[in-house]
C-alpha cells in the first residue's frame, strides 16, 4: 500500500505543492499528489503554479498571512525547480 509520502516522491513535486494541488482541487492530498504527477507527466507545469498562485490570492483576500507567506514559499520553490516556459529564472 503507497502512503501519502510514497505518492509526493512519485509526482516529482514538494509536499508543499501537493498540498497546493489539493487546497486548489478541493480534494485529499494522496488524490492531488495523482493529479500533479499526470500534469507533471504532461507538461502542465503552467497549470500547477497557477493553481499555487490562485491559492495564494485566495490566501491574500482572506487576510490569512501565515497561509500566504508559506504558499510564497511553495511557488517560489516550485518555479525554481521547475521554470514555467516564458517565466525568467
Amino acid at each position: 500500500m503507497l502512503t501519502f509520502e510514497d505518492t509526493v516522491g512519485l509526482s516529482d513535486l514538494s509536499e508543499g505543492e501537493v498540498l497546493a494541488i489539493a487546497e486548489h482541487e478541493h480534494t485529499a492530498p494522496i488524490i492531488a499528489s495523482g493529479i500533479g504527477s499526470f500534469l507533471m507527466q504532461h507538461h502542465g507545469e503552467q497549470v500547477i503554479g497557477q493553481y499555487i498562485l490562485e491559492d495564494l490570492t485566495r490566501a491574500q483576500r482572506h487576510g490569512d498571512y501565515q497561509h500566504q507567506a508559506d504558499l510564497v514559499k511553495v511557488l517560489t520553490h516550485f518555479l525554481e525547480e521547475h521554470p514555467i516556459q516564458g517565466h525568467a529564472h
